[in-house]
């Protein structure tokens, strides 16, 4: 057995909250089955040579530059303002947000230039200063680790910058989002080097991801269509290749079976109608290899 065959890829997460859940339902989607047992820092999988560590969201960049870990998965805004050397491997698609400035609700907001010598709360310094130098506005930044909405009404801070997701927390403690600082989604990070046996590995698990995420964009399709109108349907609907086409024991009608990207579906669904398509059914993928 050679060193290759004993390589583990470890892989942090964070150890709670709704990006954490969403780690795990990946890799579960991916057909990969983490034994979690009774250690809540570390678990292996059962079926894959991968270890998941569980940590605090703003020490997983750190982990992963130390080589601890061999890739992350976190937030893109953490991976920007800890600025450790790792390298984005993938973006996931989930945990879409927003960092954005906010002000109290009854304030009369004339733009950017509000916060010109004001004080504002955040929990992304660094983020937050790029942003207001680029816009030529000198504040006086306020870092702070938690509960940065509450700031404003105690009196700490005349805006907060921090994660926006639905807007609820802000509505709750009686602020208005004003600017939008920069958009976030989950990413996949790396350390800046990784062995010919752990890339291997990593090459596998992001051929599962990218397998995943293309099931979860996409639908297939079937419907039924008259054969003077097909050329016409197979126009809207162009497939990974080309739609597949059988006759039906109908004369003069056809089943046509591809794959659509789900948003696209809708704006074409009328034209298809009109086409004469019937019986048109839209059935989920599980998986999808391109």
């Amino acid at each position: 057995m050679n060193q290759r065959d004993n390589e583990i890829l470890r892989v942090a997460i964070q150890k709670s909250g709704r990006l954490s859940e969403k780690s795990q339902e990946l890799l579960k989607e991916c057909g990969i089955s983490v034994n979690h047992g009774s250690n809540k820092l570390k678990a292996s999988a059962s079926n894959f040579p991968l270890e998941v560590l569980y940590l605090r969201d703003d020490d997983i960049p750190q982990y992963v530059a130390d080589n601890v870990a061999d890739i992350g998965i976190l937030g893109e805004n953490v991976v920007i303002e800890k600025a450790k050397e790792v390298k984005v491997i993938e973006p996931l698609g989930f945990a879409k947000c927003r960092l954005s400035l906010a002000v109290k609700r009854e304030e009369n907001y004339p733009g950017i230039e509000f916060f010109q010598s004001k004080k504002i709360a955040t929990s992304y310094p660094h983020i937050l200063k790029s942003f207001l130098d680029k816009k030529g506005i000198s504040a006086e930044i306020e870092e702070i680790s938690g509960s940065v909405e509450i700031a404003p009404g105690i009196g700490l801070a005349d805006g907060i910058c921090d994660i926006v997701s639905t807007g609820s927390t802000l509505l709750t403690n009686g602020l208005k989002e004003t600017d939008v600082v920069m958009k976030s989604q989950a990413v996949m990070i790396g350390a800046m080097e990784l062995g010919v046996g752990k890339q291997a590995l990593l090459d596998k698990l992001l051929f599962r991801i990218r397998s995943v995420r293309n099931a979860q964009k996409n639908k297939y399709i079937l419907l039924n269509a008259p054969n003077d109108k097909i050329q016409d349907i197979i126009s809207l609907l162009p497939g990974m290749k080309s739609p597949t086409i059988l006759p039906l024991a109908n004369e003069g009608w056809s089943s046509v079976h591809s794959v659509i990207k789900e948003d696209e579906f809708w704006e074409v669904i009328d034209k298809l109608k009109d086409l004469g398509a019937q019986g048109i059914l839209i059935v989920p993928i599980e998986k999808m290899i391109v």
